[in-house]
């Protein structure tokens, strides 16, 4: 089993978060999306937190730890699930997503990448191979059908 990490996943969205608002205002490179339509960036985030809550609440329903690692006592492929295997992780995608649109500057965007790099190598990958070994093939099946992100 996995070691307990201490630093779980909203930590390395809250970090993306804060990097993508420091570029902002100290690296503001290339305006690429003026007012109004930064305020699409509102979309992408209300869309994001949406998933991310519906996702929780699934897991909540199956009666399942929500925390990486943590031994998972249900297999969630319903709701959110039948499209993605992390809607979680792609929620936080979503919102980041959404302040880059809001900050309108190619800089506030370059965090993602690393974001989403960040919790495929170091949770992702792990929670995977956690699920195999609990849900056997039915998870293997399950990882067939259904894409990691999209």
């Amino acid at each position: 089993m996995e070691q307990k990490r201490k630093v779980v996943p909203p930590v390395y969205f809250l970090i993306s978060l804060i990097f993508m608002t420091a570029l902002y205002y100290l690296l503001p490179v290339v305006k690429v999306i003026l007012f109004p339509y930064a305020y699409a960036g509102i979309l992408f985030i209300v869309f994001g937190l949406t998933i991310m809550l519906i996702a929780v609440g699934a897991f909540s329903r199956a009666k399942t730890p929500i925390i990486p690692f943590e031994r998972s006592t249900a297999l969630v492929v319903e709701g959110m699930y039948q499209f993605t295997r992390n809607p979680m992780y792609l929620g936080m995608v979503l919102v980041l997503t959404g302040a880059g649109v809001l900050f309108g500057v190619v800089s506030a965007f370059l965090p993602i990448p690393f974001f989403i790099w960040g919790i495929t190598a170091n949770f992702i990958r792990g929670e995977e191979r956690f699920l195999e070994d609990i849900f056997g093939e039915v998870y293997v099946a399950y990882k067939q059908k259904v894409r990691r992100w999209v």
